[in-house]
């Protein structure tokens, strides 16, 4: 079954640009782990969001990104860069 999230982020504008940059990065790391389909960074049309979206083949290849993202050199954390809590879907195909 595959698998995947989409994360909105709310970064504050003066952190806008930045964040897209941490969100590519991240997008980065779980792209070059085994049985990750894609991961992308997305902003909304008005421009008050980043979006992540990643698909994996199965649970456990997800699982195996998020461990490989924890011992990445990458920038996950909440913060107050964010106006707003993130919201994450987690999707299982149909």
């Amino acid at each position: 079954m595959t698998v995947g999230f989409v994360a909105t982020h709310y970064p504050h504008a003066d952190h806008h640009d930045e964040f897209v940059a941490r969100v590519r990065r991240v997008a980065g790391v779980l792209s070059s782990t085994p049985g990750c389909l894609g991961a992308e960074c997305w902003v909304t049309a008005a421009g008050d969001a980043v979006v992540s979206i990643a698909r994996w083949e199965s649970a456990a290849a997800q699982a195996a990104s998020m461990q490989a993202l924890g011992s990445a050199d990458v920038d996950v954390a909440f913060d107050d860069r964010e106006i707003r809590p993130r919201e994450i879907v987690q999707l299982v195909s149909a």
